[in-house]
């Protein structure tokens, strides 16, 4: 199914959820922030959140510094 990852159109598995997403994208364990159609997925529950065809999702890297 398609959906669209920070503005980039994707290619995802059928019942793929958000935590399973996560790994496939090489980001897990990684310090991110997501939002699926302009809501905020808590981390708590990536694994529980199914991804739908043609949601729109952000992910966000957080970037120490100084």
């Amino acid at each position: 199914m398609q959906v669209r990852i920070n503005g980039e159109t994707q290619q995802v598995d059928e019942g793929i959820t958000l935590a399973g997403l996560i790994a496939d994208l090489d980001l897990a364990n990684r310090r991110i922030a997501v939002e699926i159609n302009q809501t905020i997925v808590p981390r708590t529950r990536h694994a529980e959140t199914p991804i739908r065809e043609n949601d729109n999702i952000e992910i966000i890297h957080a970037i120490g510094g100084g």
